[in-house]
This record gives structure tokens, sequence and C-alpha cells, in this order.
């Protein structure tokens, strides 16, 4: 039989086995004022594959973030090579200007 925790609106707190099926309490056996069921939160434990991607790795997680790795490397370089032949066209970007002295 599961423990059921009431609390009355006078701060009395207590603990009472009944069974699932049984009526809940209407008033606390301190002092006789309304009570109502504290209910907690549960604990959730997901287990098995594919919950999350950052949960313990695998070979195959491995091999995915290696192929994804490569596959990423080829396009930054691409976009750096794009890069440098658009800024190689005469024109100064902000980065280029000189600082300003300081007296």
């Amino acid at each position: 039989m599961p423990i059921y925790e009431y609390r009355c609106e006078n701060g009395h707190q207590f603990e009472v086995m009944q069974s699932m099926s049984a009526e809940p309490l209407t008033s606390c056996q301190i002092c006789g004022a309304p009570v109502q069921r504290v209910y907690h939160p549960i604990a959730v434990h997901f287990k098995g594959k594919g919950f999350y991607n950052t949960d313990y790795g695998t070979r195959r997680r491995n091999r995915e973030l290696e192929k994804s790795g490569k596959e990423g490397a080829d396009k930054t370089a691409s976009k750096g090579k794009e890069a440098s032949s658009s800024s190689s066209d005469g024109g100064k970007s902000s980065s280029d200007k000189p600082a300003a002295k300081k007296d």
C-alpha cells in the first residue's frame, strides 16, 4: 500500500498508509482542519539508445562525428577560398583601418 502525505491549512503535515482505491482524507488528524494531498515529482530515468545525442559515446556516434567533421572541413575550406577571393578585390574592410592613436 502506498503512503500519502497530507498538509492541513494550519501547517500540520502527516503521512497515511492507504490503498490506492481509498478516498483521500478531508480533515487533519491533529486539528481537524481541511487537508490537501501533497504531490511530489517522480524521478524519470531514460535508459536505452536514442534518447539524447550527447549520451554515452558509441562507435556509431564517433563515426557520425568523424563523417560530419570531414564534410564540415571541406565546406569550411571552400568558404575560406571564396572569402579570400572576394576580399582581394581591392576594397578595404573595417578591420583594415589603422588603429586610432592615443595621446
